[in-house]
């Protein structure tokens, strides 16, 4: 455990299947219904990215996208409880931003965030993100609104419709 408020090394890299293993137990210690090692193969696939942040020799952060015609589409963040307010997330979104700039298809990024996370709304917020609409009861365990965030890339990008 890190004393409170160092930031850690920080190595973000793509996401491969040796972090497999340890961004599933990440999902599980952040998640109340998380997704399994064989779930998150479908990040390595060819319309999908993955990104690790790793510091102290361990995966302490994780973002996953999935691309259909036009967006990216962000599945998660999470970042182990020891390392939040660190940096790490926004580590892991900027590498995830890198990736979809980099496809000539991909117009904007969306997600959904419950709207009582308000540390991530405000992340999200300060890379570009937008509130766009909302999706009722769009979360469980508790029942929770999702809010729907878009970031457009590029100065051609469409707005986003809410």
């Amino acid at each position: 455990m890190m004393p409170q408020g160092s930031v850690p090394e920080l190595l973000t890299l793509p996401m491969g299947r040796e972090h497999l293993e340890a961004v599933a137990e990440l999902e599980r210690l952040c998640f109340r219904e998380p997704w399994s090692a064989r779930a998150l193969e479908l990040l390595l696939g060819e319309d999908a990215t993955g990104a690790v942040s790793i510091a102290d020799g361990r995966v302490v952060a994780y973002g996953g996208m999935m691309f259909a015609p036009g967006e990216g589409q962000i599945t998660n963040v999470a970042v182990h409880p020891d390392f939040r307010r660190r940096g790490c997330a926004g580590a892991v979104l900027r590498a995830l931003t890198l990736v979809a700039l980099k496809r000539e298809d991909c117009q904007q990024i969306s997600l959904e965030v419950r709207e009582s996370n308000g540390a991530a709304i405000a992340l999200y917020q300060q890379n570009g993100f937008l509130t766009v609409g909302r999706r009722r009861r769009f979360y469980r365990n508790p029942a929770e609104d999702g809010l729907v965030m878009i970031k457009n890339l590029g100065e051609d990008a469409p707005d986003p419709v809410p």
